[in-house]
């Protein structure tokens, strides 16, 4: 027997105790699959080039250099880009979803600033909110204990299929085409000394190594939310907790992906955990 979450926001789904009712409402990890679409070659990310200065005439007049006029690059403009990069994103994938999802407005800067968020740990709820699930977080008991319930997880597993559906191969072509609107995107709130290239490293790397539960996920209440019992599982990031919410079926799928996008654009990712985790006097391994 399952029974809803007595959390007034029927869409949250298992919220910390930590961040309030409203700022858990939404799943984000689809956020990271679709920045990875987006951005991320290793090595290719853009870099302008001053126009190189004039050499010094030491010649007479006459004799100037005639080569042809420096061409200045204009600046490169965000607004009113939607339309292109929906048409290059509906090349990847024809899971109804995943096009439902594009109908966002403003999407390269919600997409890069939320790459910045998941590196940092952050859920980018207020960019990505048009991602969330539909239903409502649920417990259950089992042996004496209020466990997540399966329907909980079964809420994620639209969003699992869109991720999954997207066609990695193509991944790399349509980075080519919007590298400057990346790049653009990313000088408006990098922090000093960081690329979109470590961004997005460190925003996948961050979820592939959370580890995969084997079973049942406990967790306690408090007031209008609910907590995971283990203080490990607490202790999780925002973007890692996202994650574990979607159950472990979904983590896995959506680790395979995360993990082939970053192979097909050259990142490097850290080295995934190996040794299972106990929680709850049950084991964790990666798989």
């Amino acid at each position: 027997m399952t029974t809803p979450s007595n959390d007034p926001n029927t869409n949250v789904p298992l919220p910390s105790l930590r961040g309030s009712p409203r700022a858990s409402r939404r799943t984000l990890l689809a956020a990271v699959l679709l920045l990875a679409v987006l951005g991320g070659a290793g090595g290719y990310l853009l870099r302008r080039q001053a126009s190189p200065p004039a050499a010094e005439r030491t010649e007479p007049v006459a004799q100037a250099d005639t080569r042809g006029p420096v061409v200045t690059r204009p600046e490169v403009q965000l607004s009113g880009t939607d339309p292109r990069v929906r048409e290059l994103l509906r090349g990847l994938s024809g899971d109804a979803g995943f096009l439902r999802w594009l109908s966002a407005e403003d999407l390269v800067r919600r997409f890069v600033s939320a790459t910045s968020a998941v590196a940092e740990g952050q859920s980018p709820r207020e960019q990505l909110s048009f991602m969330a699930p539909t239903g409502g977080f649920q417990v259950t008991r089992r042996a004496g204990r209020t466990v997540v319930a399966p329907e909980s997880y079964a809420r994620f597993d639209g969003v699992t299929r869109a991720l999954v559906s997207v066609n990695t191969q193509g991944v790399q072509r349509v980075y080519q085409e919007l590298k400057p609107l990346l790049d653009a995107a990313h000088a408006e709130i990098a922090p000093p000394g960081r690329n979109l290239e470590q961004g997005l490293t460190q925003a996948l790397g961050r979820l592939t190594r959370v580890p995969v539960p084997t079973g049942a996920v406990e967790v306690t209440p408090k007031g209008a939310l609910y907590a995971y019992a283990d203080p490990r599982l607490e202790a999780l990031s925002g973007a890692e907790k996202h994650l574990l919410r979607m159950g472990p079926e979904n983590m896995r799928k959506v680790q395979t992906k995360l993990s082939e996008l970053a192979h097909a654009l050259g990142l490097s990712l850290p080295e995934q955990a190996k040794q299972p985790v106990q929680v709850n006097g049950r084991a964790w391994r990666k798989e």
